[in-house]
């Protein structure tokens, strides 16, 4: 049976609750002007605070109108941030009654300026901080956690963070903001989420230069002294945490796939840029294509990029046309990845095992025309191919051009482009110019934020495909289901539960993908088939379909004080 509800709280509130300044100086239980008259007598608070009690809602409106005094979007996201460190609840409800608004604010695009700006604007402790030389005492240092409690951990090493690069410690910005999803969108509650950076240093040479610069002043240690800094790391989560899911953050593509392989199956853990990319890209696309009223087995795909997020992207939706019908060497061919050497082939001796995978036989482009560098570069492709996806993820600015996609758009009626690169500065293309480039006629879906596209008439969402759409469902799903793994299945079965969701469905018109203020809605939909995934994959235990739901609703937290 599902937790009680008052179990629940009872783990939140301590045996003795804090008193006076101590209990103001508590995040989570912090409620400042909203404590009533009674509670300000019984918890040593009288003489603390303002006279006049406020409700949460008129505490919200105030500390939004703060909000907008704000002059730029750093300066926003350092108020949000204090706000969470001060009250907790309050934070998150104000977020949440403004979700499309603030989501930009507290994660991408914003969060890039303040990973490279970590140093500059840290106020106070969040999260953990793991570096090498403490590296024979990372149990130690994980038992100081702020909590015995922890149901999903972020961990990042700073090095790919978003598409700015090597961040060194200032890389925790990026778990401090999906653990901020995590509960504003899971449901997780806030004091179960530990965000943690792995500082094995950084390559960074500003950073380096920096004065005020907070991580270890070293290069980054590299090769087998990294891979076993990892190991220790993972021994002592399987040790303190054994039952908590571990998710992997902006690792660079040549630790990121290693890593992930190495520990799927023996602890629950996934890697958000490969298989939650993979996941949202596959949602969009499964949508997509059914307003095109086409098959995903149809589809010629062009992947511009061929990292661990392409890669992921690409066995998603291999997986998926696998389901459809189609035998694993017709699947593979109806993918075109390229990388900054042009398109992957047989003939290439540069390929990892996973972009083998995708390489095409060197005799299909034979006689092809060579653009770049002697290469077949993307134009080549499109000229060459009647591509029907095309699919962004280099963080190459403008990579998709007029005469690309005009080309494309030629030989499709209706073209589904993702440029995914994100923060905005690197998303191949914008929004407008797809669709102008189109006349109208692409399904579009992008990796950062964009504003409807105005159009002969015509207002057409723009659905960012961002992560958020999976990893706070996938959360709620293995912690209500209890799971002990994350399997391809389950990112599939939450895949599909997205698209099914997808507004499009109804209107072709409509956008891709739900509409931020309808994510927790989704989430708990696709939390349901994740764990009903994990049954059918062995990794959680039988119970009936009604009692994971009632698990799910009981887990999904609310911003709300408690009396």
């Amino acid at each position: 049976m599902p937790e009680p509800i008052t179990q629940r709280v009872a783990e939140v509130v301590p045996p003795r609750i804090p008193r006076g300044m101590d209990l103001l100086d508590t995040p989570l239980l912090n409620k400042s002007t909203a404590f009533t008259d009674e509670e300000r007598t019984r918890f040593g608070l009288d003489g603390l605070l303002p006279p006049h009690v406020e409700t949460l809602e008129e505490q919200v409106v105030r500390a939004y109108g703060t909000y907008q005094r704000k002059e730029d979007d750093l300066e926003r996201h350092i108020y949000l941030r204090a706000l969470q460190d001060n009250n907790e609840v309050l934070f998150y409800r104000l977020v949440l009654d403004h979700i499309e608004e603030m989501t930009p604010i507290v994660y991408t695009p914003t969060v890039a300026l303040a990973c490279q700006e970590f140093s500059h604007i840290y106020r106070r402790p969040r999260g953990m901080f793991i570096s090498y030389p403490q590296r024979e005492s990372i149990v130690s240092l994980l038992r100081n956690r702020p909590n015995p409690n922890v149901d999903v951990i972020v961990v990042t090493d700073g090095e790919r963070i978003l598409g700015i690069g090597d961040q060194g410690v200032g890389g925790l910005g990026i778990p401090i903001g999906k653990l901020s999803l995590y509960t504003l969108i899971g449901g997780i509650r806030p004091e179960r989420t530990l965000p943690i950076v792995l500082d094995v240093g950084t390559n960074n040479a500003e950073r380096l230069s920096d004065p005020e610069y907070l991580g270890w002043r070293h290069e980054r240690v590299t090769g087998d002294d990294y891979f076993r800094f990892i190991d220790q790391f993972v021994e002592a989560v399987k040790q303190e945490l054994p039952e908590t899911c571990l998710q992997w953050e902006d690792f660079a593509s040549p630790h990121a796939r290693p890593i992930l392989e190495r520990y799927r199956d023996q602890l629950l853990t996934f890697n958000d840029d490969i298989q939650g990319t993979a996941a949202v890209a596959l949602g969009a696309i499964l949508s997509a294509v059914k307003v095109t009223g086409k098959t995903l087995k149809d589809q010629q795909i062009v992947i511009f990029g061929a990292g661990s997020a392409a890669t992921g992207v690409a066995d998603g939706l291999r997986q998926a046309m696998k389901e459809e019908g189609l035998s694993e060497q017709e699947a593979r061919t109806r993918f075109w990845l390229l990388n900054s050497k042009g398109v992957l082939h047989s003939g290439r001796k540069d390929l990892t095992s996973e972009q083998m995978i995708y390489a095409q036989s060197e005799n299909r482009i034979d006689g092809w025309p060579r653009t770049t560098d002697a290469n077949v570069g993307l134009a080549d492709i499109i000229g060459q191919i009647d591509a029907t996806i095309l699919i962004g993820l280099s963080t190459v600015r403008g990579a998709f051009s007029e005469t690309i996609v005009r080309e494309m758009a030629r030989k499709v009626e209706r073209p589904i482009i993702f440029p995914l690169s994100n923060p905005t500065s690197k998303s191949e293309a914008t929004a407008e110019d797809l669709i102008r480039w189109t006349d109208g006629r692409a399904l579009v879906a992008t990796g950062s934020p964009f504003a409807p596209v105005n159009y002969n008439g015509r207002k057409i969402p723009i659905a960012q495909c961002n992560n958020v759409y999976i990893f706070p469902a996938m959360g709620l799903g293995v912690v209500a289901a209890r799971a002990q793994r994350v399997t391809d299945a389950m990112m599939l079965a939450a895949a599909r539960t997205l698209a099914a969701n997808s507004p499009a469905l109804k209107d072709a018109s409509a956008s891709l993908l739900p509409p931020l203020t309808d994510l927790r809605r989704v989430a708990a939909k696709i939390a349901v088939a994740v764990g009903i995934q994990a049954q059918k994959d062995s990794v959680a235990a039988q119970l009936p379909e009604a009692e994971l739901r009632e698990r799910v609703t009981a887990t999904q937290w609310t911003p709300a004080y408690a009396s």
